[in-house]
């Protein structure tokens, strides 16, 4: 039996009945834009976070983009991030005018504090830390960083959705959280989505103004805005999906333990490592290996868990012209 990377016909057929229902509820409504469904799901979903507010908007890099529009971030700011992220991370800074100033990272591949501190500068306005791979950063050391420097931290939190750090949520650390209901995602639409968290609610007010043309009441358009609204049908199915959320991350979490399991015999990897304190939704399943031909360990891997197998990251990230520790090692996504 091979065990293919992404199952979606296996999440459709789990819950085709209550999708069904949800995607017929929409289409008998005839409203798809900003209706009942969005208002519903941006409930549930900070309900779910233990947050005061949600805004659902098109996609995870609109979502870090409008809070930094809402920040009022823009041309001549800094915005301290990793460049072992997704490329959506960095173009939302590019997206508003700033400039994203790239921290190395440590030894869970996530946004370094001490790196950080000596990329501060008096244009940095904020930091966006991104709980890779479904763990959670040093939020108490980066927390530390904002207070004494006066910055705003917003969350990338695209591939953490449930992940905790000290038995609280991700996405209410900072500022706001920004997450991503891509289809690959732990809770993942039937196509784009995404939402912004914060207990603000002067930014949350001008987050559902910037998603919508920069309109509180409509055609008048009281700030600069975009285009990004969560629609209706993916809102609906992701009301429909987010109570099976915590089951399923218990699931991930569980087949992570027979991965460690499993491969702890093969001696050309190095196994994930968790940072203390914390809840991992393994997003992703994440090994290192130290071979250039990273394709000549697949076969063994397939062997011992016949998964089908993902290479990323194939080319070096660089900090300051340097290949940074990650950028040297090949990674395989398992999961």
């Amino acid at each position: 039996m091979r065990i293919i990377f992404n199952d979606f016909k296996k999440v459709y057929n789990q819950n085709e009945k209550a999708i069904d229902k949800a995607i017929k509820r929409v289409c008998k409504s005839a409203r798809f834009i900003l209706g009942e469904e969005v208002k519903q799901f941006e409930e549930r979903f900070a309900s779910y976070m233990g947050s005061k507010y949600a805004i659902g908007v098109g996609n995870g890099l609109e979502a870090l983009q409008i809070s930094l529009m809402a920040l009022g971030i823009g041309e001549g700011d800094e915005v301290i991030t990793t460049a072992h992220s997704a490329v959506a991370t960095a173009l939302s800074i590019r997206a508003v005018g700033a400039t994203p100033i790239f921290a190395d990272i440590d030894e869970f591949y996530h946004i370094n504090p001490k790196s950080v501190e000596q990329c501060i500068t008096p244009k940095t306005k904020a930091i966006i830390p991104v709980h890779l791979y479904g763990q959670p950063c040093n939020l108490s050391e980066l927390s530390k960083l904002a207070v004494k420097h006066k910055l705003v931290i917003i969350e990338d939190c695209a591939q953490a959705h449930g992940a905790e750090y000290n038995g609280k949520k991700v996405g209410t650390f900072g500022k706001m959280g920004c997450f991503s209901f891509y289809p690959t995602k732990n809770l993942g639409a039937f196509g784009d989505g995404g939402a912004i968290i914060t207990d603000d609610a002067f930014l949350a007010e001008k987050c559902r103004m910037a998603r919508n043309y920069g309109q509180k009441n409509r055609y008048e358009h009281e700030v600069y805005g975009i285009n990004s609204r969560l629609d209706e049908l993916q809102a609906a199915i992701l009301s429909t999906l987010l109570p099976f959320l915590d089951r399923n991350n218990k699931k991930r979490i569980s087949i992570a333990k027979i991965y460690r399991r499993e491969l702890s015999g093969v001696n050309q990897i190095i196994l994930p490592t968790e940072r203390p304190s914390i809840k991992h939704v393994y997003h992703l399943f994440v090994i290192e290996t130290e071979k250039i031909d990273v394709k000549s360990i697949i076969p063994i891997l397939f062997q011992k868990t016949k998964l089908e197998v993902s290479v990323s990251m194939r080319n070096l990230v660089l900090v300051d012209s340097k290949p940074t520790q990650l950028g040297l090692l090949e990674i395989l996504n398992i999961f």
